[in-house]
């Protein structure tokens, strides 16, 4: 499951309520609660490492973490669509969104097939582009103001695009959750944030 950062102080509280005493440990990267009554709760810090100041509780320093605003940006990619933002907190600052027609493919047979294959071919490697080319353009300028990069959409579709040499600096900041969205539009983009932002927390249930 994933809980906002504003609900995580509730969500452990409520936890405790339903499986009684916890006890708490923690690394950088996970901070478990392990209840009374055998369930665990591991929950998984976002934009790692979690760091402890003063006498701060691993379970208040995990929420202190994952309510602060931080600068991403944001690489979403599927064959003919293509977004990038970058996020001050949960407010998209900066984006660029945009498409490119690439034809399903054909179940025809013989050269009309060939035809169309190459056809389709040359339109997914021009919508590559233009994402490569939006990205560049978008987040590779501000690579060192970023905090991490987030990327989603289609995996094939993102590790094609890591062999454009322009955008080394952003694939250098790759972190945090690979987003499934559906085809990257504004609204799309702009709903990131509430994904790359929360605490994804597994459950283990006490054995009966």
């Amino acid at each position: 499951m994933a809980v906002s950062p504003e609900r995580l102080s509730g969500w452990a509280r409520g936890f405790a309520e339903r499986h009684g005493a916890v006890e708490v440990a923690a690394t950088p990267e996970v901070v478990r609660l392990a209840a009374a009554d055998g369930a665990v709760a591991e929950c998984h810090v976002s934009f790692p490492p979690l760091s402890f100041p003063g006498d701060t509780s691993p379970v208040a320093a995990l929420v202190a973490h994952a309510c602060r605003s931080r600068r991403v940006g944001v690489l979403l990619v599927r064959l003919g669509g293509y977004a990038a933002g970058v996020f001050e907190g949960e407010r998209l600052v900066v984006s660029k969104v945009g498409s490119r027609l690439v034809h399903g493919r054909s179940a025809a047979g013989g050269w009309s097939q060939q035809r169309f294959a190459r056809r389709r071919e040359k339109q997914s490697s021009e919508a590559m582009r233009a994402a490569a080319d939006v990205a560049a353009r978008v987040l590779a300028p501000r690579a060192a103001e970023l905090e991490a990069v987030v990327l989603g959409g289609d995996r094939r579709a993102i590790d094609e695009l890591r062999e454009d040499r322009r955008l080394a600096p952003v694939f250098a900041l790759e972190g945090g959750p690979f987003l499934t969205v559906p085809d990257p539009r504004l609204a799309v983009l702009e709903g990131a944030s509430a994904q790359f932002r929360a605490v994804r927390i597994r459950v283990i249930d006490p054995e009966v």
